[in-house]
């Protein structure tokens, strides 16, 4: 293969009079993943132990819209509008003026954000029964379901405050190179509802309380952590916000020219997430009219497709987003196009297997991860059908984590936007079609599907703006990369198919090992497949920003 990453890998300048050294991209994403596959773990251990416990009912439907509608507006503020509007600034920022004009920047938006965050946690808690009512209506089916759902957003709706100061430290931090602590900080949410679980839930029982209000706390204490550790982080490198409590200071704040900057990159950012959340809710709102559970069963697959969005997209957005805007700002479009082209041949090396893996796998790992308990036989297939669909788009979803910075580091936000807003029409005609026939697999589908369509969009998008530039070697290395995940897919359904995943629930410890063989038997084919063929994976651990 003629690419050749090291021979583009270099050290850049960060401002006029200094340089800093550069970070070993490949390590750093690596780092990130192994953090974020700790947090998903954990998070897989914290969804076993709910659907054990609480199986899939109206209750645990209940819970999930109360969780999701915090969520729903952490991602749309906080790690969407914000982090794409903010991170770029910081960077270019930083790259211009240097550190003490950068800290006088984080002073201001942390000054702002706090004000706004007050006021956006106060109105949720009022506007709760709204909320709830337009997440999903379907709820009202159980009046029971419905009520706790409006209790358990009231409780969990600060939680978004919380995780919005989570992000701005993240910004930061990452700007910074520092990509450990904001990778680690989410297994700490994950280990607070695991005790809430464990020890909360039986105790509320006791008390004569419903056991799933336990999980409430769970996630207010999460959310505490995560921001607790963030702080001496921050502090150690003299970046700790100075977040003003007088109105004087949040008019000076307001008037601050980054502030204004970032602003202005969020309105259209906003939009462009607020798309993909009104997607989120437009598919709750279906799935909570369906049978009950479909909520559930969603969100069960949800968690499991996240594994990989999480470990490769995530952390190569986390990555790559900052030394883009630096590249950007040091109008160096050599090595901008570069970090794109190393980032989309990762995406494409480790992405295509896994969903190779839940096209092929999805019942298997249904089965062994969440048969237990109150979750049944039933509600294996129905999760398994969800991830299926998901697995569509799952090179999608992991691509689009790499091409959006791409737009976001040149501060166009406009460009995602729109091409989002024409997804999600696209994405509700098909679940005019698929839904009737497929029910919640259908919403699962279709956002499959979107998924690809905006992915392929951002990448012509890109090339044809002359951004991105394919290097050489990209036919040889799809083809490559197809033969081994062809193998791949005819070992895995053999596999799917040999053993029967879900008649082995009394032996959970047998079942356990069966899959871990299948997983490593998968690794060692596909990897030893692309070494035979000529990939050079050694290539891929030498990418410098």
């Amino acid at each position: 293969m003629v690419w050749d990453v090291a021979s583009k890998a270099r050290d850049y300048n960060c401002s006029p009079s200094r340089t800093l050294p550069a970070v070993n991209l490949f390590k750093a994403a690596s780092v990130i993943s192994l953090l974020t596959l700790a947090s998903r773990i954990t998070g897989l251990v914290r969804q076993l132990l709910m659907a054990a416990m609480f199986g899939a009912s109206p209750l645990t439907d209940a819970f999930n819209v109360a969780f999701r509608i915090p969520n729903m507006f952490r991602r749309l503020f906080a790690e969407g509008a914000f982090s794409q509007a903010f991170v770029p600034v910081l960077a270019g920022l930083r790259q211009k003026e240097g550190d003490d004009a950068t800290k006088v920047l984080i002073d201001q938006i942390a000054t702002v954000l706090a004000w706004a965050l007050t006021a956006t946690c106060v109105a949720g808690v009022l506007a709760a029964p709204w909320l709830v009512w337009a997440m999903a209506s379907g709820l009202k089916q159980s009046p029971e379901g419905f009520d706790a759902a409006v209790v358990m957003t009231r409780w969990m709706f600060p939680y978004i405050g919380f995780m919005s100061l989570v992000a701005l430290a993240a910004g930061i931090l990452n700007t910074w190179k520092r990509f450990a602590v904001p990778a680690a900080t989410p297994v700490l949410l994950n280990l607070c509802m695991i005790a809430a679980a464990l020890w909360g839930a039986p105790w509320f029982k006791t008390m004569g309380v419903e056991p799933i209000y336990a999980m409430v706390v769970g996630v207010m204490a999460g959310g505490a952590l995560q921001l607790g550790v963030q702080i001496p982080a921050l502090k150690k490198l003299g970046l700790l916000p100075r977040i003003s409590l007088r109105w004087s200071g949040l008019v000076a704040a307001w008037n601050h020219p980054g502030t204004r900057n970032v602003t202005r990159l969020m309105l259209p950012a906003l939009l462009g997430v607020s798309v993909a959340q009104v997607s989120l809710l437009i598919n709750t709102q279906i799935a909570s009219h369906l049978v009950a559970g479909s909520v559930s069963w969603l969100s069960y697959a949800d968690l499991l497709m996240e594994f990989p969005t999480a470990m490769l997209g995530v952390a190569l957005g986390a990555v790559l987003l900052p030394q883009l805007a630096a590249a950007r700002a040091a109008d160096d479009t050599e090595r901008y196009s570069g970090l794109l082209d190393w980032g989309l041949r990762l995406v494409v090396l480790l992405a295509v297997p896994c969903a190779v893996a839940l096209l092929t796998f999805a019942k298997p790992l249904v089965a062994v991860l969440y048969h237990y308990g109150a979750f049944k036989a039933h509600d294996v297939h129905q999760t398994a059908l969800a991830l299926t669909g998901y697995g569509v788009g799952l090179l999608g979803l992991v691509a689009i984590k790499v091409l959006a910075p791409g737009y976001y580091a040149s501060q166009n936000i406009k460009t995602p936007v729109m091409i989002a807003v024409v997804v999600l029409v696209l994405t509700q005609l098909l679940n005019l079609v698929l839904v009737p026939e497929l029910a919640h697999a259908g919403l699962a589908l279709s956002i499959g599907i979107g998924a690809m369509v905006n992915a392929l969009w951002l990448l012509v998008g890109l090339v044809r703006r002359g951004a991105y530039r394919p290097g050489p070697g990209w036919a040889r290395f799809g083809l490559q990369v197809v033969a081994a995940s062809a193998l791949l897919a005819v070992f895995l359904t053999w596999a799917a198919n040999r053993v029967d995943w879900v008649a082995m629930g009394d032996a959970a410890f047998k079942r356990i090992g069966l899959l871990a063989l299948v997983l490593i038997a998968s690794g060692a084919i596909y990897f030893v497949s692309l070494a035979a063929s000529g990939v050079k994976l050694k290539q891929f651990a030498r990418r410098a920003g």
